[in-house]
Protein backbone atom coordinates (compact mmCIF):
# COMPACT_ATOMS: atom_id res chain seq x y z
CA UNK A 1 0.00 0.00 0.00
CA UNK A 2 3.24 2.12 0.87
CA UNK A 3 4.37 2.25 -2.94
CA UNK A 4 0.67 2.77 -4.17
CA UNK A 5 0.26 5.78 -1.53
CA UNK A 6 3.66 7.72 -2.87
CA UNK A 7 2.04 6.55 -6.90
CA UNK A 8 -0.80 8.33 -5.88
CA UNK A 9 0.75 11.61 -4.28
CA UNK A 10 2.97 11.80 -7.40
CA UNK A 11 0.18 11.60 -10.07
CA UNK A 12 -1.84 14.37 -7.90
CA UNK A 13 1.28 16.81 -7.85
CA UNK A 14 2.25 16.26 -11.30
CA UNK A 15 -1.24 16.81 -12.63
CA UNK A 16 -2.41 19.63 -10.63
CA UNK A 17 0.63 21.35 -10.95
CA UNK A 18 2.08 21.56 -7.58
CA UNK A 19 5.50 20.71 -8.14
CA UNK A 20 6.78 24.23 -7.45
CA UNK A 21 5.56 24.75 -4.44
CA UNK A 22 7.57 24.85 -1.81
CA UNK A 23 7.77 21.34 0.21
CA UNK A 24 6.36 22.14 3.13
CA UNK A 25 2.84 23.23 1.62
CA UNK A 26 2.75 20.11 -0.93
CA UNK A 27 3.23 17.81 1.75
CA UNK A 28 0.95 19.63 4.15
CA UNK A 29 -1.82 19.59 0.91
CA UNK A 30 -1.00 16.10 -0.07
CA UNK A 31 -1.56 15.05 3.50
CA UNK A 32 -5.30 16.45 3.04
CA UNK A 33 -5.74 15.14 -0.13
CA UNK A 34 -4.41 11.55 0.66
CA UNK A 35 -6.80 11.25 3.66
CA UNK A 36 -9.68 12.32 1.68
CA UNK A 37 -8.68 9.90 -1.73
CA UNK A 38 -8.03 7.05 1.52
CA UNK A 39 -11.31 8.02 2.80
CA UNK A 40 -13.21 7.28 -0.70
CA UNK A 41 -11.57 4.02 -1.17
CA UNK A 42 -12.15 2.70 2.25
CA UNK A 43 -15.82 3.78 2.05
CA UNK A 44 -16.55 2.28 -1.63
CA UNK A 45 -14.61 -0.32 -0.46
CA UNK A 46 -16.97 -1.19 2.42
CA UNK A 47 -20.32 -0.86 0.15
CA UNK A 48 -18.91 -2.98 -2.15
CA UNK A 49 -18.47 -6.13 0.68
CA UNK A 50 -20.65 -8.38 1.79
CA UNK A 51 -21.45 -8.27 5.48
CA UNK A 52 -19.62 -11.20 6.37
CA UNK A 53 -16.56 -10.23 4.26
CA UNK A 54 -16.32 -6.63 6.21
CA UNK A 55 -15.99 -9.20 8.99
CA UNK A 56 -13.13 -11.13 7.70
CA UNK A 57 -11.43 -7.65 6.28
CA UNK A 58 -11.85 -6.36 9.94
CA UNK A 59 -10.43 -9.62 11.59
CA UNK A 60 -7.47 -9.00 9.03
CA UNK A 61 -7.06 -5.26 10.19
CA UNK A 62 -7.36 -6.37 14.23
CA UNK A 63 -4.35 -9.13 13.49
CA UNK A 64 -2.21 -6.99 11.62
CA UNK A 65 -2.36 -8.74 8.14
CA UNK A 66 0.29 -6.91 5.69
CA UNK A 67 -0.76 -4.28 3.05
CA UNK A 68 -0.09 -6.89 0.57
CA UNK A 69 -2.22 -9.71 2.44
CA UNK A 70 -5.23 -6.98 2.70
CA UNK A 71 -4.83 -5.96 -1.00
CA UNK A 72 -5.01 -9.65 -2.41
CA UNK A 73 -8.14 -9.90 0.29
CA UNK A 74 -9.38 -7.14 -1.83
CA UNK A 75 -9.20 -8.07 -4.93
CA UNK A 76 -10.17 -11.27 -4.56
CA UNK A 77 -13.59 -9.93 -3.21
CA UNK A 78 -14.39 -6.69 -5.59
CA UNK A 79 -14.47 -7.25 -9.30
CA UNK A 80 -12.13 -4.34 -11.01
CA UNK A 81 -10.55 -3.47 -7.58
CA UNK A 82 -7.62 -1.73 -9.35
CA UNK A 83 -10.01 -0.57 -11.60
CA UNK A 84 -12.44 1.13 -8.89
CA UNK A 85 -9.51 2.78 -7.43
CA UNK A 86 -8.33 4.78 -10.69
CA UNK A 87 -11.87 5.86 -11.20
CA UNK A 88 -11.88 6.98 -7.27
CA UNK A 89 -8.54 9.08 -7.93
CA UNK A 90 -9.41 10.28 -11.40
CA UNK A 91 -12.72 11.61 -9.77
CA UNK A 92 -10.81 13.28 -7.11
CA UNK A 93 -8.02 14.25 -9.37
CA UNK A 94 -11.10 16.13 -12.01
CA UNK A 95 -12.24 17.43 -8.51
CA UNK A 96 -9.40 19.66 -7.20
CA UNK A 97 -8.75 20.85 -11.42
CA UNK A 98 -11.88 21.92 -10.96
CA UNK A 99 -11.57 23.95 -7.93
CA UNK A 100 -7.95 25.23 -9.18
Amino acid sequence: MDNQNQQIQQTIIDELGLTDLPQEKKDALLTKMMEVVLKRIFLETMEKLSEADQEAYSKMIDANATPEEVDAFLKEKIVDYDKMISEIIGNFKEEMKKTS
